[in-house]
């Protein structure tokens, strides 16, 4: 189906942060699947995992125990706020396992009619028919039938209007990402997110964190609401949960998830072996001390040295922000000829964003000699989009 306005390029093969054409010209990348590939390409020891796992056993669907969901379940739960998890194929069936769970806890308890989900202007949770009305994204939206029930939106910085959400004896949770990616990078203030949590702690309202993009490490945190100091009751995430492979999760607290009992959910693909032997050796190498570390050390020479191309191009970038290595670059001229002049001029690949920015999303593991490289071509770029301004 002719769904995606590809850029011209045609991949052959990868390693670590390097991308290689079918005609051989070598790009640093900076998409890395959009967020995914959280190692870099071909990261020797998911490749391993991989090879491994194929010899013994590929799927076997959920009417069995897979002891690698068990022991990749007890690794997210030791290092996060919950204790229970659904293993899905992407971020987008996770939110969906998390709009269930959010409805299904207030169902079980007597309370049927507690179906509201609040979202967030420019929000993004995925395409299947959930999460683009959790998001309502009208380019997303239009054209599938009428909204559904029971989702709404609110605008951030709309304190009342929040605060009126979660007080309506209807809301079931608040859906939010704590930096939001495709949305324009924007990050949620550490004080508004410790402040959600209490409204909803008020008032009995469950909150979901879609992470799908912004943990994992990609802010310098396994997750990212640990910069809050707080928790959520659910919790969605994939992307680099699998390094590249398909792997997503619903994270939740046993309360949460009091209404997911035998039968209300499952997946056939959800948790197969192959995904859970990739997924526990990506998990294992980004939750290391060694890879945050590295995560805030590059993140703070990027950001420190974009902000300096702000300055020195201030007729091309309007902003840099965004949270670790979950980077936006807000621009004046149109962020997709950006992104093709970056390509094409500099051999640097960077993926777009809402609010006209360009988003920098290199792998975790990014040396600073890379980091240095990735500001000298993004300049080069700056510097062809300001001859074409000026042309």
């Amino acid at each position: 189906m002719g769904v995606y306005n590809r850029a011209p390029l045609e991949v052959e093969r990868g390693q670590g942060a390097r991308l290689w054409a079918a005609d051989g010209t070598e790009y640093l990348d900076c998409v890395m699947g959009i967020s995914t590939n959280a190692l870099g390409h071909a990261h020797p020891a998911l490749v391993q995992a991989v090879k491994d796992q194929a010899e013994k056993l590929w799927h076997v669907s959920n009417i069995f125990r897979i002891p690698g969901q068990e022991a990749l379940a007890d690794r997210l739960c030791e290092t996060s706020f919950a204790d229970v998890v659904f293993f899905t194929n992407s971020g987008t069936e996770a939110v969906e396992c998390a709009i269930k769970t959010a409805r299904k806890h207030f169902s079980a308890k007597g309370q049927p009619e507690r179906i509201d989900i609040y979202g967030f202007d420019g929000s993004f949770h995925g395409r299947t028919y959930g999460a683009i009305n959790a998001a309502a994204n009208p380019s997303y939206t239009n054209g599938f039938g009428p909204p559904m029930e029971g989702f709404h939106q609110l605008t951030f910085g709309d304190h009342e209007a929040l605060k009126a959400a979660i007080a309506s004896p209807t809301t079931a949770a608040i859906i939010v990402e704590p930096v939001q990616g495709e949305g324009g990078c924007r990050a949620i203030p550490e004080v508004c997110l410790r402040g959600l949590r209490q409204l909803c702690d008020e008032h009995g309202v469950l909150i979901i964190f879609d992470e799908v993009q912004c943990g994992m490490g990609r802010t310098g945190k396994l997750w990212a609401h640990e910069w809050g100091g707080m928790t959520p009751d659910i919790m969605a995430i994939a992307k680099a949960l699998g390094g590249g492979f398909p792997i997503g999760a619903c994270l939740a607290t046993t309360e949460a998830a009091s209404g997911m009992v035998v039968g209300v959910h499952g997946s056939t693909f959800g948790g197969n072996p192959l995904a859970m032997a990739v997924g526990l050796a990506a998990f294992n190498e980004i939750a290391s001390a060694a890879t945050l570390n590295n995560v805030n050390e590059v993140a703070g020479y990027l950001k420190q040295q974009l902000s300096g191309l702000k300055d020195r191009y201030p007729d091309v970038i309007v902003e840099v922000r965004g949270k670790g290595l979950l980077m936006g670059v807000k621009l004046i001229p149109n962020n997709r000829e950006f992104m093709g002049w970056a390509r094409d001029e500099a051999q640097l690949l960077v993926a777009g964003g809402g609010d006209n920015l360009v988003r920098i999303l290199p792998p975790l593991n990014l040396t600073l000699d890379e980091a240095r490289e990735v500001v000298e071509r993004f300049e080069k770029a700056c510097e062809f989009a300001r001859g074409k301004l000026v042309a």
